[in-house]
């Protein structure tokens, strides 16, 4: 498991996005249970603060596309 700082302006999603390159239920939900106690904080992070990183895959499965002539 890899930890990181934040920086001024998190908030989880865009933590998770920046650093797994990723930002789906999947990883935001991995990313809240190995931080327990940091929804404390609120939807902001404050800086400076260290936080771990789930072991995810890179990317999601892809989705096929749904269409309305299906």
């Amino acid at each position: 498991m890899r930890r990181v700082r934040t920086i001024a302006g998190d908030s989880a999603n865009l933590l998770i996005y920046r650093e797994l390159g990723r930002a789906d239920d999947e990883a935001e939900e991995a990313f809240w249970l190995v931080n327990e106690g940091l929804a404390e904080h609120g939807p902001a992070l404050p800086a400076g603060l260290w936080v771990n990183l789930p072991e995810l895959p890179q990317r999601p499965a892809q989705i096929a596309p749904v269409s309305a002539w299906d």
